[in-house]
């Protein structure tokens, strides 16, 4: 297992929060993301998924990851 911290911009709200965690729950791999606004802990199988991956579902969702 494999531990991300992201920073993320765009966020402001629960919904918010709750727009990533889904994002994040449907990246193959993803073990468990404790999400906050602003930043995710995402740990992940990384020989299923990638941070890009973790950054894609994120950006998909609508926010941006600080890299």
């Amino acid at each position: 297992m494999a531990e991300a911290k992201l920073e993320i911009d765009g966020m402001s709200c629960q919904h918010c929060v709750m727009a990533v965690k889904k994002a994040l729950g449907g990246v193959a791999g993803v073990d468990s993301s404790d999400v906050e606004i602003g930043s995710a802990v995402v740990r992940y199988d990384d020989g299923k998924a990638s941070r890009k991956d973790l950054e894609a579902a994120i950006e998909k969702a609508g926010f941006s990851v600080k890299r």
